[in-house]
């Protein structure tokens, strides 16, 4: 019966608390925009998106600072219609979900327990995209040249280094149009998909919440196109 009730706690605890910590710290200021840098001549365009559960960041496949196709080489690959990605959307989630679980329904409860007890091995996932529009799911920032390079720099340091004369190598998972990327870290309760999108654009200069394990911590940060405040940026 101890042991029950210590479980149930627990449980109790994560249900209840857990969201709880989350709104908490995804309210809190963790890193906030310097003015100077914002209001830099040269920027870069940058999204941030989200499909309700999971974050991701979308950036130019080719820029002044950064071209992707020499770090992933999915970016060089035309889709089916034989157009070539302006756009990559770049997430970091947990492996076993994004190579075997396409939806919620799939996911084990066994996969579900030793993710909130133990973690898992992470993975990039990389999304093709050709001229991607705003919208509330799509939410545009104009970024200075010098946060969009913090940016690229929080991105690579995900990813594990390539031996001289390799390629990284692409994986298939649960979206037959994306990529995916071996990567470091390890995903927990505490460090999610939506933590790692948080902390790299916290990293890059951008106003974000001090903790942002739901996608709604990272989204609340990224006015949505048309208000005020995406007008002035």
């Amino acid at each position: 019966m101890r042991g029950a009730l210590i479980v149930l706690a627990v449980l109790l605890a994560l249900v209840v608390g857990y969201p709880l910590a989350a709104w908490v710290g995804s309210s809190i200021p963790g890193h906030e925009t310097v003015k100077s840098e914002a209001a830099a001549p040269q920027t870069v365009t940058i999204m941030v998106e989200t499909n309700g559960t999971h974050t991701g960041i979308i950036v130019p496949v080719v820029s002044a600072s950064k071209d992707w196709r020499e770090t992933f080489p999915s970016a060089s690959q035309a889709d089916e219609l034989g157009r070539m990605p302006t756009h990559l959307s770049i997430g970091w989630g947990e492996r076993e979900v994004f190579l075997n679980v396409p939806t919620w329904s799939d996911l084990k409860a066994t996969t579900a327990l030793r993710i909130a007890t133990v973690g898992g091995d992470p993975l990039m996932r990389v999304s093709h995209y050709v001229r991607p529009g705003a919208g509330p799911n799509h939410r545009p920032l104009e970024i200075s040249l010098l946060q969009y390079e913090r940016l690229v720099a929080a991105i690579e340091d995900a990813l594990p280094p390539v031996p001289a004369g390799e390629t990284r190598q692409i994986l298939s998972g649960t979206y037959v149009d994306d990529a995916y990327y071996d990567a470091k870290g390890s995903y927990t309760l505490a460090n999610t998909c939506n933590t790692w999108v948080g902390n790299a654009l916290a990293e890059a200069g951008i106003e974000m919440g001090m903790w942002t394990p739901f996608a709604g911590g990272v989204m609340k940060w990224i006015p949505e196109p048309g208000t005020a405040e995406n007008r002035e940026t």
